[in-house]
């Protein structure tokens, strides 16, 4: 799976995962979290997310990173914001109020930007991304991020020999794998959702749950 991937999806408007509304889990759980005012949150592969509205109306700095233009100025338009654009070497950074989107690669962030994120939202970035692409993914971002950063993550967990992802099954002992180097992962919320999710349930899948994590540093 390649970049291309995501940008074919989004060029023929097969953006299912999209949602149009901010996620409850998120308005529910992201207080918890206590942090300051003003600080940056990073909301990796963000697409067009509602969410990066409602953590910016919080009092956030909202740093989105997302490789589709096409999201990226859908975002813009439908929220009736005016960017101002400019080139670095992360990207084309597209900022409007407290929300700046870097169209870009995730992995060519680096520490210089990574560690000015306090906190960090992902419900779409992980699960998006296959078996092979995931430690790679926790260890680059997570393992670069505020050394006081606190999140919320949000996977999905079913059995995967009944559906080819995208969005993946990341099981609970994955999760504590893959983060264990840098960062505690507490399990908050787990509900069933297939009733929710018909076309899981046209694609075989028996069992489909989605799970809240809360993340921080390790001390």
């Amino acid at each position: 799976m390649d970049a291309e991937f995501w940008l074919e999806r989004w060029r023929d408007g097969r953006t299912h995962f999209h949602q149009n509304r901010v996620t409850p889990l998120l308005q529910k759980y992201w207080p918890t979290l206590a942090l300051p005012q003003g600080c940056r949150v990073l909301v990796p592969l963000a697409g067009k997310s509602l969410d990066m509205v409602w953590l910016a109306s919080q009092g956030h700095r909202v740093l989105g990173v997302e490789l589709s233009q096409l999201a990226v100025e859908q975002f813009f338009d439908e929220n009736r914001l005016q960017p101002e654009i400019h080139e670095s070497a992360y990207g084309r950074h597209y900022a409007a109020g407290d929300v700046e989107i870097i169209c870009g690669d995730i992995f060519k962030l680096d520490a210089g930007l990574l560690s000015e994120c306090v906190g960090v939202y992902d419900r779409a970035a992980l699960v998006a991304l296959p078996a092979d692409m995931r430690a790679r993914y926790a260890q680059h971002v997570y393992g670069q991020l505020s050394a006081h950063y606190r999140g919320i993550l949000i996977t999905l967990d079913y059995p995967q020999e009944q559906m080819d992802g995208p969005p993946f099954s990341v099981g609970d002992a994955e999760v504590q794998e893959i983060f264990a180097a840098h960062s505690a992962a507490l399990v908050i919320d787990r509900r069933d959702i297939l009733d929710k999710e018909p076309k899981f349930s046209e694609r075989g899948v028996s069992r489909l749950d989605t799970v809240v994590y809360q993340l921080q540093r390790k001390r």
